[in-house]
């Protein structure tokens, strides 16, 4: 195999989060239900034989070191392989919008190299490697939706109803460290359980919250700006990780209205399964 083209790497949102506290090393504890959904980027990768590591950006530019960059560089460190590879990357996800687009690209550069490059590690030694990539990386390379807990690395797969919703982006992003270390930020949350979740989802979310989306919306009007959108057309929305997208719920018929030109908006889907999922098992991969 010397290429794979059209991987996909899709986003997701948080349907809630919870900070129920603060280690000692200071990482916060959180409680999330994350939802794959059909927005994604989509990358290319073609094998080299000199050991080297290249990206070409066909959208939008990405850092010079981006997450995809440092997945394959760790996982060529974690192998040993001889192999290099070039990836090209087609940026559609927005950045700083809490979608998770740099760790489902991450996660998709793992499993895709993990294949090209013939190495057949395992799920868990994947998700060990993304876990020092990003606290999200485990979850794309799980592949299913998910309540999550801990720092991100507690994963347990739910089933959700398949849904519409509408994803709105304000155009400035949110830095994730600023909205953590904001000291007024909600860190005492009482913990809920999954049980609670899964005994009626819908009245569990429709209870629940994002704790971070206040200090959010203090560090970006945008966010208060995408959620009054939202409100005018009769939706009412939630920020997604720490921010500063938002979405609500949509009808299957919705149609996509006229928003204003400071917002991206998007009709999208809920995923049952992230596209790759069995790409790597307990197992490894077994092809």
């Amino acid at each position: 195999m010397q290429s794979i083209h059209d991987v996909p790497a899709p986003a997701k949102l948080n349907l809630f989060l919870h900070v129920t506290g603060r280690r000692p090393d200071g990482y916060h504890l959180l409680q999330s239900v994350f939802m794959l959904i059909d927005w994604a980027d989509t990358l290319h990768f073609e094998r080299r034989g000199d050991g080297q590591l290249s990206r070409e950006d066909l959208l939008a530019p990405l850092p010079a070191d981006d997450l995809a960059l440092r997945a394959a560089r760790a996982l060529q460190t974690a192998s040993g392989t001889t192999w290099g590879a070039h990836i090209s990357v087609e940026k559609r996800l927005p950045a700083q919008a809490g979608m998770g687009g740099g760790s489902s690209d991450a996660a998709t550069t793992l499993m895709a190299l993990n294949r090209l490059w013939g190495l057949d590690l395992t799920l868990e030694q994947l998700c060990a490697l993304g876990m020092r990539l990003g606290a999200d990386v485990p979850f794309f390379l799980r592949g299913r939706n998910a309540w999550v807990e801990g720092i991100g690395e507690e994963i347990t797969p739910v089933a959700l109803p398949p849904r519409q919703v509408l994803v709105v982006k304000p155009a400035d992003g949110l830095d994730t460290s600023a909205v953590f270390s904001d000291p007024n930020l909600k860190r005492d949350s009482t913990p809920a359980t999954i049980a609670g979740f899964a005994a009626d989802p819908l009245a569990f979310l429709t209870k629940a919250r994002n704790d971070l989306q206040p200090v959010a919306q203090r560090l970006c009007a945008g966010v208060s700006q995408a959620l009054e959108w939202l409100q005018s057309q009769g939706l009412a929305g939630r920020m997604t990780g720490s921010g500063s997208a938002v979405f609500a719920w949509a009808a299957p018929d919705h149609s996509v209205p006229k928003a204003p030109d400071a917002l991206l908006v998007r009709l999208c889907s809920s995923l049952e399964a992230h596209p790759l999922a069995g790409w790597a098992t307990s197992d490894g991969f077994g092809r």
